[in-house]
């Protein structure tokens, strides 16, 4: 399926990287296990390993932001005190995020010595995929989340209606897995932004597209939406997780910053963070900075370790790498996934790349 910059559609100033994807930051890899079953299976996971080193030894930093927290990603309490990221992060459905956290506790534990005392609080995020899926019959199982570790790459990124985005709804369009990268100018360093999105969020009438409200355009009598015959309140009611990576030698105020920007890109689509909705945002630092791990206190340490600090005048071209990534992202999503119908024969109808052109034009 074409992707956002193959139909010509600009989101801001700022260049994609080559593959306008999240892991055009080095290092960065993802994989997806898509699970289809039956007529009412649609559901899966998805992970995203920040880094080439075993994070829970050469941790990263990290900040996050959250919009509405009707929501969960787990393992925030700790970003947020320690600032660091230590584990892969993992998407999946509300209903299986116990079962996927428990099995990247398990893969960090493997081959570990039983008098091993390390422990992990892996970082998992969910969004509500009971339309169109089998929710409560926790299809999700620990061999999936493995096998989506054992899959995750560099490179094109799968996106659409796989993995953890499988069942997933967007503006009353088929939703799921998205992302994009931005790069900053020369003068501001070079760095790469990278976005992936889990969009399950938005009603169809605040849908736009590159400043054109293309979902008033695009009607329910046009496009059916999936929710019209719902009640009012459950209509937009989903959710978005947004995860950023950056090389930026950012400290974990700076990636708390960073995430807070990517609720713009939501925004600019026309996301409100509605009261029912899990809008969650983390980014993290690629950069190395040698930090020992923060796990208790070894003899062998040093007292202080020297860190590179961005400077601050510089941020602003980051933010806005992250908005339109944000913003990529999410039309991405839109763009790859296509027509599913699911549990009780609900369809969500995917969007067209003509009838976005013609909705853009007109």
């Amino acid at each position: 399926m074409p992707r956002s910059r193959d139909l010509g559609i600009v989101f801001g100033d700022a260049a994609p990287g080559e593959l306008d994807a999240i892991t055009d930051v080095a290092g960065v890899k993802v994989g997806s296990v898509t699970l289809i079953e039956g007529e009412a299976v649609r559901t899966g996971v998805t992970v995203i390993v920040p880094s080439e080193a075993d994070v829970a030894v050469e941790q990263l930093f990290a900040g996050c932001h959250t919009l509405n927290g009707n929501g969960e990603l787990t393992g925030l309490e700790w970003v947020r005190e320690s600032g660091r990221l230590t584990t892969p992060i993992a998407l999946t459905n509300t209903h299986s995020v116990g079962v996927v956290r428990d099995a990247l506790v398990a893969h960090s534990v493997r081959g570990r010595d039983d008098d091993d005392l390390s422990w992990a609080l892996p970082v998992v995020g969910e969004t509500w995929d009971g339309l169109l899926n089998d929710i409560n019959g926790f299809h999700v199982r620990p061999e999936h989340v493995e096998a989506a570790l054992a899959k995750a790459s560099g490179g094109p990124v799968e996106e659409g209606a796989v993995g953890s985005g499988t069942g997933m709804i967007c503006h009353g369009f088929k939703g799921g897995i998205g992302t994009a990268s931005r790069v900053t100018p020369e003068k501001h360093g070079g760095y790469t932004v990278g976005v992936l999105v889990q969009a399950n969020h938005g009603w169809r009438e605040r849908l736009c597209v590159a400043g054109a409200p293309v979902g008033r355009t695009i009607g329910h009598d046009v496009v059916p939406d999936p929710y019209e015959d719902l009640p009012e309140s459950a209509a937009g009611a989903g959710s978005i997780i947004v995860i950023v990576a950056t090389d930026a030698p950012l400290l974990p105020h700076q990636c708390r910053r960073l995430a807070q920007r990517a609720s713009l890109g939501i925004a600019r689509t026309g996301g409100a963070g509605e009261h029912s909705s899990g809008d969650i945002l983390l980014a993290f630092s690629t950069a190395r900075q040698g930090l020992p791990p923060s796990e208790g206190f070894d003899a062998g340490e040093p007292v202080t370790v020297p860190i590179t600090m961005f400077v601050d005048s510089h941020i602003a071209p980051l933010y806005h790498a992250t908005i339109e990534a944000t913003e990529a992202a999410i039309v991405n999503a839109l763009l790859a996934a296509e027509t599913t119908t699911g549990r009780r024969g609900v369809t969500a109808y995917g969007l067209e790349p003509e009838r976005l052109l013609e909705a853009m034009r007109r």
